[in-house]
This record gives C-alpha cells, sequence and structure tokens, in this order.
C-alpha cells in the first residue's frame, strides 16, 4: 500500500444491520488522548476526509465491518458495565480503565457503585471517601477529577448528563474520548473516537504497519474512524474495536495467524516481521522504573493516609508520615516529603490538617518547622 490508504466513499450500510445491538462494552486497554468527532449525516461524511487521501474500496469497508463484527459476537467477554446504559456507570468505568487493566477495575467498579450509587452520592461525599473508595486503583487524581464531574452534573445540570460529545466535551475532567465513549456506549450514538486499541487497528487495516512508529497522524486515523462506523451500529462497532485490539491485534503479539481480517489488513504479513526487529533493538514502549519514583511515593503517602486509625484525628505529623512511606527516612527527608504532600494537595488528594508554622529562611532549618506539620486526606 501507499503511504496512507484512506477514505474517500459513499458509506456503506451493513446488510440486516441491528441498531439495538446488546449493550454497553468491554477492554482491557491501554488508554491514550483521544480525538472524538460526532458523526455527520451520511451526506457529509466524505467532507471529513481531506481531498489529498486516496480511495478505499468500499468493498473492504464492508468486508472489515462484518468481520470484526462477527468476531465480537463470538469472542466478547461478560463485563458488568455492559449491562447498563446508565451514562454515570459508563462515566465510572472509562475513568477507571484510563491506565488499569479490566480484569483489576471489575471488582472495583462493582464496589466503588454500591459505595456511590447514584451520580447525587458521589458528588456529595467527602473528598477523603472517595479517595478511600478508589484505594488499590492508583492514579488517584481520577477520583477527585470523577467527583468534581459529577459535582458540575448535580449542581450546573440538575443530575441530567449531557446526550451529544459537543456538550459532553465541556463538562470539567471530560476528555475527547471520554466524551465519545459516554455518547456512545451510553446513548448509542454513532460517535468516531480513538484510543490506543482502536487506533492501532485502524492503523494496521488501513494503513500498515504501525511500527516502530505510525505512519499515519491522529488526524488521519480519526478520519479513518468517522468513516469506518457502521451506522446505527457505533456501540458495537466501537466495542468491537477495542477488544479487537485488546485481545487479537495486541502491539507486540499480534494472533495474525487466526485473525480473521487477515485478507484486508494492510498491515499483513509484515507487522510481524517488523515487530520481531522492533524487538531485537529498541523496545516498542520503554518503561521507567516504578518503584522510588515520585508517584511510587504519593501512592505510599494516600496509602498511609487512608490506613489511618479514627482515634488518631485521622491526621499525621510529616515525620511520623515519612517513616511510614520511606525506609530510613531521617529529618532531613522532611523538606522532600514536604513537596509530596504540597504536589498532593495541589491535585485535591491530600491538605494540611492545621497551618505550616511560618518559616523564615534566614531562621532556622525548614525541617523544624514542616517536621510537625500535620496531613490528613481532604
Amino acid at each position: 500500500m501507499g503511504a496512507v490508504d484512506r477514505v474517500r466513499i459513499s458509506p456503506v450500510v451493513m446488510p440486516n444491520a441491528n441498531p439495538t445491538y446488546p449493550h454497553p462494552r468491554q477492554e482491557v486497554r491501554e488508554r491514550s488522548v483521544g480525538y472524538t468527532v460526532p458523526m455527520k449525516p451520511q451526506a457529509e461524511r466524505q467532507s471529513l476526509v481531506p481531498a489529498k487521501q486516496t480511495t478505499i474500496d468500499p468493498a473492504k469497508i464492508a468486508a472489515v465491518q462484518a468481520g470484526l463484527l462477527a468476531w465480537f459476537e463470538a469472542n466478547r467477554r461478560d463485563l458488568p458495565w455492559r449491562h447498563t446504559r446508565d451514562p454515570y456507570h459508563i462515566l465510572v468505568s472509562e475513568v477507571m480503565l484510563q491506565q488499569t487493566q479490566v480484569d483489576r477495575v471489575i471488582p472495583y467498579y462493582r464496589a466503588f457503585l454500591d459505595c456511590f450509587p447514584t451520580i447525587q452520592a458521589l458528588a456529595a461525599a467527602p473528598v477523603a471517601e472517595v479517595i478511600k473508595a478508589w484505594a488499590g486503583l492508583g492514579y488517584n487524581r481520577r477520583a477527585v477529577n470523577l467527583q468534581r464531574t459529577a459535582q458540575h452534573v448535580t449542581t450546573e445540570l440538575g443530575g441530567v448528563f449531557p446526550r451529544d460529545v459537543a456538550a459532553l466535551r465541556r463538562l470539567p475532567g471530560i476528555g475527547p474520548y471520554t466524551a465519545g465513549a459516554i455518547a456512545c456506549f451510553a446513548f448509542e450514538d454513532d460517535a468516531a473516537f480513538v484510543d490506543t486499541n482502536m487506533r492501532r487497528v485502524l492503523h494496521r487495516l488501513f494503513v500498515g504497519i504501525d511500527v516502530p512508529r505510525p505512519t499515519a497522524s491522529e488526524r488521519e486515523v480519526l478520519d479513518l474512524a468517522v468513516i469506518a462506523v457502521p451506522p446505527g451500529r457505533g456501540w458495537a462497532w466501537n466495542q468491537a474495536l477495542i477488544e479487537f485490539g485488546a485481545l487479537d491485534c495486541t502491539a507486540r503479539r499480534p494472533a495474525c495467524v487466526i485473525c480473521p481480517l487477515q485478507a484486508v489488513c494492510c498491515a499483513f504479513p509484515a507487522i510481524q516481521g517488523a515487530i520481531a526487529d522492533v524487538s531485537r533493538g529498541v523496545r516498542l514502549k520503554p518503561e521507567s522504573a516504578f518503584s522510588g519514583s515520585n508517584r511510587y511515593y504519593r501512592g505510599r503517602v494516600l496509602a498511609a493516609l487512608r490506613d489511618l486509625p479514627v482515634e488518631a484525628g485521622e491526621s499525621i505529623d510529616l515525620r511520623s508520615l515519612g517513616r511510614c512511606v520511606r525506609d530510613g527516612f531521617t529529618d532531613a527527608d522532611v523538606p522532600w516529603l514536604y513537596e509530596v504532600v504540597q504536589g498532593l494537595a495541589r491535585d485535591g488528594l491530600a491538605m494540611a490538617a492545621e497551618d505550616a508554622p511560618a518559616y523564615d529562611a534566614g531562621a532556622g532549618d525548614p525541617s523544624s518547622d514542616y517536621g510537625d506539620l500535620r496531613v490528613k486526606l481532604p
């Protein structure tokens, strides 16, 4: 295939398409920043694709749609958020699935909704209780941002979620991907949006190999996503893209041998050799060490604050906190820990239980001042 074999076609309508395909969705995903475009009327779709793009045979679009939807019907997992169209429940699942594997999310999703069964319950809860309910999922800012979204919907919108992508984008804490996912998975809108799994599948099917780096831009992949959605089947289609990228068309071990789309995939068979070449050289995604990182200690601080006994007033001084989170902690480490706590406070995850004593840089050691500062959850 040339540079990009992309779309400028009349939309393909799948024969016998069923607009009431069973609900919600699934996935095992790596999330990344998404791009969302509300589906245009049929006659307008062609205008979304730059004129320089070449044409993809409508028969290929139809073959990909039919093959992927059939695969999804046979292989989709039974996940709890697939049994609801409540936009609040969909929002909770989407936020949890960011950076967290599906199998880990399932018990937390159920437990979180047990604690906060409605958006009103989440909006009214103390921040500390929300952070405690989030314990174990990591990336704790997600919990605070989720509550902020709930509070906005409750106080500003009467507890009713917007139904269209543009309005959802205006909610605090809602990015392009999440807005598209709520519109699609809660309201069955034929929205086009992409995450890591979806981007990989679309790129390989319609453009070609994506390692060591993609050859199509984010905008170009989103243009493909817009064209590829079967009218009236956006819910099933977007779930299928996510699931296929999570289970079969994976980043490092795609199951090309048994792939039902092998005959129409622009990356086959070259993708296997390309991945092997990259594996012998540079890793596809270098990973930095987590243990000892700032994020690691932020997590340990939050864990220590969550575990404080009620009789302690649910606050702790910095010196005692330091001994809980770092082996060999000394007074010399107090300024470092103070900065960690300050970062958590800026993110709404922690707060000082009392004001810090005034500190004059010429009057003494900051550890003697800040060491007695007491910290607690918000």
